[in-house]
Parts: C-alpha cells; structure tokens; sequence
C-alpha cells in the first residue's frame, strides 16, 4: 500500500518573505533554529547546494591565475588598527576576544569583519621584486560582523560562513584597476552560470569600501523590488600598502608601493539563486549546481514480475547516466505516491524527473520532466542519457533568459524624485545625477532610496576617468537642475 503522506504547502511566491523563509526549510537548505541571533546552520542539501556553488567560483579563479590560501581568523587589534578609514568603517561591527580561558589577553583579538589587515602584514614579508607582481589569492572563509539590523538568512548575517575574499598585490594604479575590471567579469560569468542576470554599477564615494580608492558592486533585482549586492571589487590604490609598508623593488631598481585590490562574494550568491529562480512548488536549480540533477521515478503497479522489469530498467538508466556521463542521478523508490515523490523532488528543484512505468517499459520509453517550465516528453530509453545533457544546457539558457526578461522590464527611467520613489517599489530607478556629492545625498534623503552608483560602461564609471559604453543618458539633476548622468537607484537589503 502507498503511503499518503501530507505534504506542507509553500507561501506564493509573491508573499515573498514568507515564500523565502518557508522554502529555506522546508527545501533544506538552511536550518535557523541556532540559538545565536544572525548565525545558521548548513544541512546537508543545503550544504551540497552551497559546495556546488563554490565550486565555480573556485574553477574560475584557479583558471585566471589566483591561487587560494587560508589566513587566521584572529587579527591582532594593533594591525586592526592601523588603517584609519579602514577601521572606521568596522568599528561598530567587530566582535573582541578579550580572554584567553579566565585569563585576560595582552592585547585585544578581533574575529575578521574582513581580511585586509590580517592578510597585508604578511605581503609586507612576501612581496619583493616586481617579478613576484601580480600576486592573485583568495580564500573562502568565515567572517564575523556585528549586525545590528534585521538580520536575514544568507542575507544579513552575524556569521558569514561563506566568504570569498581575493586580494591581489599589482605594480601601479593602473595594473590595479585592470584588475578590478577582470574581478568583475569573473563575477559575472559565475553568475551567467548560475542563470543570475546582474547589474554592474560604481558605488558613490561615501558608499565605496572603507579605504578604498572606489568600489564597484555587482548587484541583482530580488523578486519583491528590492537589489541585493552580490559581490564587490574594490580598487586600494597605495593606501594599504602605505599603512602596510608594502613594497617591491621595480625594473630600475627603487623600492615603490604597491597597488591592491581585493574582491568578495559570500553565501548572497545562493540566496540570490535561490530567490530569482523558485516558484510556488519550491526551488527550481540551475542543473550544474543542483545536488540532484536527475531523480528516477519508478511507477509502480500491476503485477510484481512487472514492477521488478520496471526497477531494473530504472536501476540500469541511472548507472548509464552516473558512469557514462557523470550526471548526479537518484532512484526514488520509496513507498510514497508518485504525487508524493514528485511533489518532494519539485519542492528540492532538481532539474529533470524521468517517469518510467509499465506502459514506458511497454514501449521502451521514459517520460521527461524539467522542473522548470513543467514540459513532459516521452523519450526513447536509449536516447534518454544524451536527452539529459542537451536538455541541462536548454535550461540554463532559458533560465537565464527569463530571468533578463524581468530583470530589464523592472529598470524605469525616471526625471523626477517622485518618479523614482513611485518605481523603486517595482524595481531600479534610472535618473540624472550631476554627480556632486550634496545633491546625491539629498536625492537619498529625499526619498528613502539608495543610489547604487553609475552603471558600468558609462561616463565616469571608474576612476580611471570617461569610458564609452551604454548608460550615459543625460538630463537634469532633480535637486541643482545642472546636466547630469544617469544612475541608478533602488530599495536594498
């Protein structure tokens, strides 16, 4: 007899805080119940998603030359304090070790907001000629910051469990800000494969990284109106390396400093997966990433010699699809409903279901399911293996596709502040900006919404000074009246 089990029913996903939370849960992914405001918990599901995750992030950076190294976790507070705009930035936020057991420590020990000042003193040791130039690490570690806001799972954290930082050691300013640039398209190809479209912008100076020359931030639309930063490139120009004594001997045999940058994503890139992909029934994964990207579904009935055909038939596909083409695949063969596993299977994303039952086996054949447009086929059972792969590739495509869709239909340009207050609820704001600080700040004060920054490719997108592109719309600043180039500005997380 087949169990009926009830299954728990998700929030629309138009509830969006709801639909958010419940799916973290009931999917796996998260457990919140840790009895430390702001820290969470990695199932395994959850945890297998994650490492899927990362495991791009890591393939692209290896590939582009970095090489990745793992720092400690306590900063002395006397480097902490070196770098004075630095520290500023942090000082709320940084949580003290102060005893060592019951024994009072010399010196304070920060738990790392951020790497910079645990990682420079040991570049002050390692760096000495320009043959040593460009120096590319990164690593994937915990940080921890004071949240004081409300805080959100994979959102807004009091551990971040999952950062990745780089730091690179560069020549000259310029050297550095080509490297900036190369962070950015890194970033952008792992969100491609993650079928995340992205928006690319500038952070204004009084919302760049502390100590930073500038910022450039990574950016995607949630699906309630608001952005969600997922990933920042900072240029450092020679003010670390001067706090730092960090220094090499160039061609001409002087001692200069160097130029830095570092860059980061954090666990934002799953809940941004998660957020823009799902719907009503649960996840729906991008197939490289998913933990399962295949589950086989026996439908069982009739007679027992019959159901022990289906099986095998069931068991020899999935060997075919893990030995021969390296596809993660799962039998279901519970004694649940079919309704029951399929519902399971939607609500954890996995990207195809493969229905095989007598009347398949009848006909040599297995029905196709993709989890994310609900297209069912019927496949011949020898063509099932390479179906697989061109339909994992047809997803991501159309995945992504989609996904720009909404992404471009929720930029409004807009003249007026009201304007901007009225579309931010919907999305972006595009809207002149003269560029001059004050008139920035009154635009924010105004009304309520952030100015993310230039988008990139436009006029005076970096520091570097005026670059061609897309973007550089002109009209009148709404708070001066003077000629202005177009920002961008949302509600954010």
């Amino acid at each position: 007899m087949k169990k009926n089990v009830q299954q728990p029913q998700l929030p629309p996903k138009a509830e969006f805080s709801e639909w958010y939370h419940e799916l973290l849960a009931a999917a796996g992914i998260l457990d919140v119940r840790y009895p430390v405001k702001g820290l969470y918990v990695w199932p395994p599901f959850g945890f297998g998603l994650r490492n899927k995750i990362y495991s791009i992030i890591r393939e692209l950076l290896n590939r582009d030359g970095h090489e990745e190294v793992l720092f400690p976790l306590l900063i002395p507070e006397n480097e902490f304090m070196k770098e004075a705009e630095h520290i500023k930035g942090f000082e709320d936020e940084v949580y003290w070790v102060t005893h060592g057991g019951t024994t009072p420590l010399e010196m304070k020990l920060a738990l790392r907001p951020t790497s910079e000042t645990a990682i420079y003193p040991m570049y002050k040791l390692w760096v000495r000629s320009h043959a040593d130039l460009p120096m590319k690490l990164y690593q994937v570690v915990n940080t921890f910051r004071y949240e004081t806001k409300h805080t959100r799972p994979l959102i807004r954290l009091r551990e971040i469990t999952s950062f990745k930082e780089a730091h690179t050691v560069n020549t000259d300013w310029n050297d550095a800000a080509k490297q900036v640039d190369r962070a950015i398209e890194i970033y952008q190809e792992f969100y491609r494969r993650l079928a995340v479209p992205t928006i690319v912008s500038k952070r204004p100076d009084w919302d760049k990284f502390p100590g930073a020359d500038y910022t450039l931030a990574v950016d995607c639309l949630m699906p309630d109106g608001r952005v969600l930063q997922i990933g920042t490139a900072h240029h450092l120009a020679d003010n670390f390396a001067k706090t730092f004594e960090i220094t090499y001997e160039d061609i001409n045999g002087e001692q200069v400093y160097a130029h830095q940058t570092c860059y980061g994503i954090s666990e934002r890139s799953v809940a941004a997966t998660i957020s823009i992909h799902g719907d009503d029934r649960g996840l729906v994964l991008p197939p490289e990433v998913a933990p399962v990207q295949v589950v086989i579904i026996p439908v069982l009935f009739g007679e027992p010699d019959v159901n022990e055909k289906v099986l095998d038939s069931c068991m020899s596909l999935r060997d075919t699809l893990v030995n021969a083409h390296g596809i993660r695949s799962r039998i279901d063969d519970s004694d649940e409903r079919p309704g029951a596993k399929y519902y399971r299977w939607e609500l954890q994303g996995v990207p195809i279901r493969i229905e095989i039952g007598p009347r398949d086996l009848a006909q040599n054949s297995a029905m196709l399911v993709r989890r994310d447009t609900s297209e069912k086929r019927a496949i011949p059972i020898g063509e099932v293996a390479s179906e697989v792969a061109d339909c994992m590739d047809a997803m991501l495509a159309d995945m992504y596709r989609a996904a720009s869709q909404e992404l471009n239909s929720r930029i409004f340009d807009c003249e007026t502040l009201d304007e901007v207050k009225e579309k931010s609820v919907h999305g972006v704001a595009r809207v002149p900006w003269c560029l001059d600080r004050n008139c920035g700040l009154e635009m924010e004060d105004i009304t309520g919404i952030h100015i993310l920054g230039i988008p990139a490719g436009s006029q005076q997108s970096t520091s570097a000074g005026p670059r061609p592109g897309q973007g550089q719309e002109h009209g009148r600043c709404p708070i001066c009246g003077r000629e202005g180039i177009a920002v961008l500005m949302a509600r954010t997380y």
